[in-house]
């Protein structure tokens, strides 16, 4: 389990993060939620030790984070960053490959090899391991980047908005390959998102930030209310619940 407790960050005189106190669950899904410029990408980049906090502490396990060299934190807790730049000409496979550095550190073995192989089976990439990143759509490349953070084989994931600017089809995609990661391998995703339908079906559990702050936090069954949701995002919602999932309606 990752817990923060009384995490700040401020820029100047500007707090973005203000005393938040959270726990992320091991072996499911959780949904950092949250109004533009709430803190969610903050909070997420302080736990994969991208960004330092002002104040605060981060565990992992129990452990303080920042006891824990950076070499054996990327074999414990993976990164994607939103909008992950590269200027290189690679192929999926290469691409995917830079996953296992923290393994192999440059040197790949065959166990490498098999992980790489793994996370293109697992995110169905096969027929496009050889074609350039720079030559496939956006979706394509996104699941991609996904499959790099895969192969790194880690116990956590943090995903900062991996369905930003995808289509339907590979938003669906992305968040079946992370609940199967779930479910079928135990692993442990945190990540950042907008879309609340998305949100309230496929998470185990929700973290909602508002103007720096924790609003409410706890099972995505429990915590995904008409009320609470108003209160988040300053809208009216409907929430109507069905033996498939639900759908939190925000056009009124």
């Amino acid at each position: 389990m990752i817990t923060v407790s009384q995490l700040h960050k401020r820029y100047g005189g500007r707090a973005v993060l203000r005393g938040v106190d959270a726990e992320f669950p091991v072996g499911g899904v959780t949904s950092l939620i949250g109004p533009n410029g709430a803190g969610k990408s903050t909070l997420l980049m302080a736990m994969a030790r991208l960004l330092e906090p002002s104040s605060g502490e981060i565990r992992l396990q129990g452990r303080g984070v920042g006891g824990i060299p950076i070499a054996e934190y990327a074999l414990r807790v993976a990164t994607l960053r939103q909008s992950p730049g590269f200027n290189m000409r690679l192929t999926v496979e290469e691409l995917v490959a830079f996953g296992r550095f923290p393994h192999s550190r440059g040197a790949m073995t065959a166990e490498d090899h098999r992980a790489v192989d793994d996370a293109i089976d697992f995110l169905s990439l096969r027929e496009l391991r050889h074609a350039y990143v720079d030559e496939i759509s956006g979706g394509q490349r996104q699941m991609a980047f996904l499959a790099m953070t895969v192969a790194q084989q880690t116990d956590v994931l943090l995903l900062d908005e991996p369905l930003n600017n995808l289509d339907m089809k590979h938003a669906v995609q992305i968040m079946r390959a992370l609940r199967r990661l779930c479910d079928e391998h135990g692993r442990t995703v945190i990540l950042v998102i907008h879309d609340i339908n998305f949100a309230a079906n496929y998470s185990d559990h929700i973290v909602a930030l508002k103007d720096g702050a924790l609003r409410f936090s706890g099972p995505a069954t429990e915590v995904v209310t008409e009320e609470r949701l108003r209160d988040l995002y300053e809208i009216d919602f409907e929430i109507t619940r069905s033996a498939s999932g639900c759908i939190c309606n925000y056009f009124l």
